[in-house]
Protein backbone atom coordinates (compact mmCIF):
# COMPACT_ATOMS: atom_id res chain seq x y z
CA UNK A 1 0.00 0.00 0.00
CA UNK A 2 1.16 3.63 -0.96
CA UNK A 3 0.99 6.85 0.75
CA UNK A 4 -1.47 8.89 -0.76
CA UNK A 5 0.27 11.70 -2.60
CA UNK A 6 0.42 15.16 -0.74
CA UNK A 7 -1.74 17.69 -1.05
CA UNK A 8 -0.77 21.07 -3.46
CA UNK A 9 -0.89 24.57 -3.08
CA UNK A 10 -0.23 27.63 -4.85
CA UNK A 11 0.47 31.30 -4.10
CA UNK A 12 -1.02 34.67 -5.37
CA UNK A 13 0.97 37.85 -4.46
CA UNK A 14 -0.98 40.56 -5.28
CA UNK A 15 -0.79 44.01 -5.56
CA UNK A 16 0.68 46.71 -8.12
CA UNK A 17 3.55 47.66 -5.34
CA UNK A 18 5.05 44.16 -5.37
CA UNK A 19 5.27 44.33 -9.72
CA UNK A 20 6.81 48.46 -9.46
CA UNK A 21 9.26 47.05 -7.47
CA UNK A 22 8.34 49.52 -4.50
CA UNK A 23 8.03 46.63 -2.45
CA UNK A 24 9.54 43.64 -2.24
CA UNK A 25 7.60 40.71 -1.25
CA UNK A 26 8.55 39.36 2.00
CA UNK A 27 6.05 36.39 1.99
CA UNK A 28 6.66 33.55 -0.78
CA UNK A 29 9.99 32.10 1.51
CA UNK A 30 7.50 31.69 4.59
CA UNK A 31 4.75 30.55 2.76
CA UNK A 32 6.65 27.75 1.18
CA UNK A 33 8.75 26.84 3.73
CA UNK A 34 5.73 26.39 6.46
CA UNK A 35 3.75 24.46 3.76
CA UNK A 36 6.32 21.91 3.30
CA UNK A 37 6.54 21.60 7.08
CA UNK A 38 2.92 20.86 6.96
CA UNK A 39 3.40 18.87 4.22
CA UNK A 40 1.38 20.65 0.94
CA UNK A 41 4.11 21.87 -1.26
CA UNK A 42 4.08 24.88 -2.97
CA UNK A 43 3.88 24.09 -6.56
CA UNK A 44 3.18 27.77 -8.04
CA UNK A 45 3.38 31.18 -7.00
CA UNK A 46 2.13 34.13 -9.11
CA UNK A 47 2.74 37.99 -8.69
CA UNK A 48 -0.60 39.88 -10.12
CA UNK A 49 -1.51 43.47 -10.36
CA UNK A 50 -4.69 44.89 -8.43
CA UNK A 51 -6.79 44.44 -11.61
CA UNK A 52 -10.33 42.84 -10.50
CA UNK A 53 -9.84 40.85 -13.87
CA UNK A 54 -7.07 39.30 -13.54
CA UNK A 55 -7.45 38.00 -9.78
CA UNK A 56 -10.74 36.92 -10.98
CA UNK A 57 -9.16 34.76 -13.58
CA UNK A 58 -6.12 33.51 -11.95
CA UNK A 59 -7.83 32.72 -8.84
CA UNK A 60 -10.23 30.50 -10.38
CA UNK A 61 -7.75 29.09 -12.57
CA UNK A 62 -5.37 28.24 -9.95
CA UNK A 63 -8.17 26.74 -7.95
CA UNK A 64 -8.75 24.08 -10.03
CA UNK A 65 -5.47 22.75 -10.22
CA UNK A 66 -4.37 23.22 -6.75
CA UNK A 67 -5.93 21.47 -3.48
CA UNK A 68 -5.12 24.68 -1.79
CA UNK A 69 -4.59 28.82 -2.99
CA UNK A 70 -3.03 31.53 -0.58
CA UNK A 71 -3.41 34.86 -0.99
CA UNK A 72 -1.59 37.91 0.03
CA UNK A 73 -2.24 41.53 -0.31
CA UNK A 74 -5.26 43.45 -1.22
CA UNK A 75 -7.66 43.44 1.58
CA UNK A 76 -7.03 46.76 3.81
CA UNK A 77 -9.41 49.87 3.51
CA UNK A 78 -8.18 51.26 0.57
CA UNK A 79 -9.68 51.72 -3.33
CA UNK A 80 -7.37 49.64 -4.34
CA UNK A 81 -7.79 46.47 -2.07
CA UNK A 82 -9.93 44.83 -4.06
CA UNK A 83 -8.67 41.53 -3.49
CA UNK A 84 -11.90 40.43 -1.39
CA UNK A 85 -14.87 41.41 -3.69
CA UNK A 86 -12.80 39.37 -6.84
CA UNK A 87 -12.47 36.60 -4.63
CA UNK A 88 -16.53 36.59 -4.22
CA UNK A 89 -16.92 37.15 -7.74
CA UNK A 90 -14.49 34.13 -8.71
CA UNK A 91 -17.07 31.91 -6.32
CA UNK A 92 -20.15 33.73 -7.92
CA UNK A 93 -20.78 34.56 -4.31
CA UNK A 94 -22.12 38.24 -3.20
CA UNK A 95 -19.68 40.73 -1.23
CA UNK A 96 -21.05 41.34 1.91
CA UNK A 97 -20.84 42.35 5.38
CA UNK A 98 -19.58 39.45 7.38
CA UNK A 99 -21.66 39.48 10.68
CA UNK A 100 -18.86 38.21 13.11
CA UNK A 101 -16.30 40.27 11.55
CA UNK A 102 -18.63 43.23 11.29
CA UNK A 103 -19.46 42.95 14.77
CA UNK A 104 -15.66 42.47 15.86
CA UNK A 105 -14.26 45.47 14.42
CA UNK A 106 -17.12 47.54 15.01
CA UNK A 107 -16.76 46.73 18.73
CA UNK A 108 -12.56 47.72 18.68
CA UNK A 109 -13.64 51.21 17.03
CA UNK A 110 -14.30 54.29 18.91
CA UNK A 111 -18.02 55.37 17.98
CA UNK A 112 -17.89 56.91 14.58
CA UNK A 113 -14.55 55.66 13.63
CA UNK A 114 -15.50 52.10 11.99
CA UNK A 115 -16.17 54.21 8.61
CA UNK A 116 -16.36 52.86 5.35
CA UNK A 117 -13.26 52.29 4.66
CA UNK A 118 -12.50 50.21 7.67
CA UNK A 119 -15.87 48.46 6.49
CA UNK A 120 -14.78 47.10 3.74
CA UNK A 121 -11.97 45.04 5.61
CA UNK A 122 -15.23 43.15 7.30
CA UNK A 123 -16.96 42.62 3.91
CA UNK A 124 -16.14 38.93 2.55
CA UNK A 125 -17.94 36.56 0.31
CA UNK A 126 -21.08 34.90 1.78
CA UNK A 127 -19.71 31.86 4.11
CA UNK A 128 -16.36 33.17 4.34
CA UNK A 129 -14.82 31.37 7.95
CA UNK A 130 -12.59 33.85 9.26
CA UNK A 131 -8.87 33.96 9.65
CA UNK A 132 -8.45 35.63 13.02
CA UNK A 133 -5.57 36.59 14.76
CA UNK A 134 -4.29 38.89 17.84
CA UNK A 135 -2.06 41.25 15.76
CA UNK A 136 -4.94 42.66 13.96
CA UNK A 137 -8.78 43.23 14.27
CA UNK A 138 -9.57 42.84 10.71
CA UNK A 139 -9.35 39.05 9.78
CA UNK A 140 -8.50 37.61 6.32
CA UNK A 141 -11.28 34.31 5.59
CA UNK A 142 -11.38 31.09 4.19
CA UNK A 143 -13.42 29.86 1.13
CA UNK A 144 -13.58 26.86 -0.39
CA UNK A 145 -10.14 26.10 -0.81
CA UNK A 146 -8.75 30.14 -1.33
CA UNK A 147 -7.01 31.26 1.93
CA UNK A 148 -6.91 35.38 1.58
CA UNK A 149 -4.15 36.74 3.89
CA UNK A 150 -2.49 40.12 4.37
CA UNK A 151 0.28 41.37 2.51
CA UNK A 152 2.32 43.01 5.84
CA UNK A 153 4.32 39.96 6.41
CA UNK A 154 3.83 40.37 10.11
CA UNK A 155 0.10 39.90 9.79
CA UNK A 156 0.22 37.59 6.89
CA UNK A 157 2.78 35.05 9.78
CA UNK A 158 0.24 35.56 12.27
CA UNK A 159 -2.62 34.88 10.01
CA UNK A 160 -1.06 31.83 7.98
CA UNK A 161 -0.12 30.70 12.03
CA UNK A 162 -3.85 30.62 13.06
CA UNK A 163 -4.98 29.12 9.42
CA UNK A 164 -2.51 26.20 10.39
CA UNK A 165 -4.28 23.93 12.30
CA UNK A 166 -7.07 23.81 9.92
CA UNK A 167 -5.09 23.12 7.09
CA UNK A 168 -4.72 19.04 6.57
CA UNK A 169 -1.17 18.46 4.93
CA UNK A 170 0.89 15.36 4.09
CA UNK A 171 3.91 14.11 4.90
CA UNK A 172 6.55 16.85 5.69
CA UNK A 173 9.08 17.78 2.94
CA UNK A 174 12.28 17.61 4.11
CA UNK A 175 15.69 18.97 2.75
CA UNK A 176 19.16 17.64 2.92
CA UNK A 177 22.47 19.52 1.41
CA UNK A 178 25.91 19.21 0.71
CA UNK A 179 27.93 21.83 -0.60
CA UNK A 180 31.45 22.22 -1.73
CA UNK A 181 34.35 24.76 -2.56
CA UNK A 182 36.16 25.32 -6.14
CA UNK A 183 33.34 23.28 -7.90
CA UNK A 184 32.06 24.74 -10.40
CA UNK A 185 28.28 23.90 -11.22
CA UNK A 186 29.09 22.62 -15.17
CA UNK A 187 31.73 20.04 -13.90
CA UNK A 188 29.05 18.66 -11.52
CA UNK A 189 25.85 18.95 -14.33
CA UNK A 190 26.11 15.94 -16.07
CA UNK A 191 26.49 13.39 -13.03
CA UNK A 192 24.24 15.13 -11.02
CA UNK A 193 21.45 14.51 -13.83
CA UNK A 194 22.04 10.79 -13.31
CA UNK A 195 21.13 10.90 -9.67
CA UNK A 196 18.55 13.10 -10.05
CA UNK A 197 17.19 10.25 -12.54
CA UNK A 198 17.92 7.74 -9.76
CA UNK A 199 15.86 9.87 -7.56
CA UNK A 200 12.64 10.75 -9.39
CA UNK A 201 10.90 11.16 -6.43
CA UNK A 202 12.79 14.01 -5.30
CA UNK A 203 13.47 17.62 -6.37
CA UNK A 204 17.40 17.99 -6.80
CA UNK A 205 18.68 21.52 -7.18
CA UNK A 206 21.94 23.14 -8.10
CA UNK A 207 22.45 26.28 -6.21
CA UNK A 208 26.03 28.15 -7.60
CA UNK A 209 27.36 30.60 -4.29
CA UNK A 210 29.79 33.76 -4.83
CA UNK A 211 31.81 34.39 -1.81
CA UNK A 212 34.49 36.86 -1.30
CA UNK A 213 36.50 33.53 0.20
CA UNK A 214 35.60 31.86 -3.20
CA UNK A 215 33.00 30.41 -5.11
CA UNK A 216 31.49 27.29 -5.28
CA UNK A 217 28.08 24.91 -5.81
CA UNK A 218 25.52 23.53 -3.25
CA UNK A 219 23.19 20.64 -3.79
CA UNK A 220 19.72 20.41 -1.97
CA UNK A 221 17.16 17.21 -1.95
CA UNK A 222 14.02 17.67 -1.17
CA UNK A 223 11.18 15.32 -0.48
CA UNK A 224 8.94 13.42 1.89
CA UNK A 225 11.46 10.43 2.32
CA UNK A 226 14.12 11.53 4.31
CA UNK A 227 15.92 8.27 3.83
CA UNK A 228 15.70 8.75 0.13
CA UNK A 229 17.17 12.45 -0.01
CA UNK A 230 19.86 11.68 2.31
CA UNK A 231 20.74 8.73 0.43
CA UNK A 232 20.85 11.18 -2.75
CA UNK A 233 23.06 13.55 -1.09
CA UNK A 234 25.57 11.07 0.12
CA UNK A 235 25.68 10.24 -4.05
CA UNK A 236 26.52 14.11 -4.48
CA UNK A 237 29.14 13.67 -1.43
CA UNK A 238 30.83 10.84 -3.58
CA UNK A 239 30.56 12.52 -7.18
CA UNK A 240 32.26 15.57 -5.47
CA UNK A 241 35.03 13.96 -4.12
CA UNK A 242 35.50 12.29 -7.46
CA UNK A 243 35.85 15.46 -8.82
CA UNK A 244 38.35 16.35 -6.54
CA UNK A 245 36.25 18.70 -4.22
CA UNK A 246 35.84 18.13 -0.85
CA UNK A 247 32.05 17.93 0.37
CA UNK A 248 31.11 19.53 3.33
CA UNK A 249 27.42 18.71 4.78
CA UNK A 250 24.60 21.39 4.81
CA UNK A 251 24.11 24.37 3.50
CA UNK A 252 27.17 26.77 2.57
CA UNK A 253 27.62 29.72 5.11
CA UNK A 254 25.80 32.77 4.15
Amino acid sequence: MTDAPNPSAALIVIGNEVLSGRTQDANLRYVATRLGEIGIPLREARVIPDVAEMIVATVNELRARYDHVFTTGGIGPTHDDITSECVAAAFGLPWEPHPEAWAKMAASYQPGEFNAARQRMATMPRGAALIETTVTVAPGFSIGNVHVMAGVPRVMQAQFESLAPRLKGGRPVVSRAVHAAKLPEGRIAEGLAAIQARFPALDIGSYPYYRETGSGVAIVAKGTDPAMAALAIAEVSALMTSLGAMPVQGEPPS
